[in-house]
């Protein structure tokens, strides 16, 4: 099972590495725009799931939200430590 750090860890690497084939990669070479539309989408996905869709597909959307967030965490060269930081 993937926790928060371990999934950063994984983006990161895959972003250092520009991984060929890797959705990461190409979500970071769109830029923070397309990312920032990723996450709003994955935000009101979460909300209509969480109204009406259950907890295992509001959990679902959380974790894709979740996986955006740290796309972005990444293009903008955001760490962890900053993120707890601010908690």
């Amino acid at each position: 099972m993937k926790t928060f750090e371990s999934l950063f860890e994984e983006l990161s690497d895959k972003a250092q590495s520009k991984a060929p084939g890797s959705l990461t990669v190409d979500e970071l070479a769109k830029g923070t725009h397309a990312i920032g539309k990723k996450i709003v989408e994955e935000a009101g996905e979460t909300w209509i799931a969480s109204e009406y869709e259950g907890a295992e597909r509001t959990a679902e959307e959380m974790s894709q939200l979740i996986y955006h967030i740290q796309v972005m965490m990444i293009d903008r060269g955001i760490t962890l430590e900053d993120i707890y930081k601010n908690l």
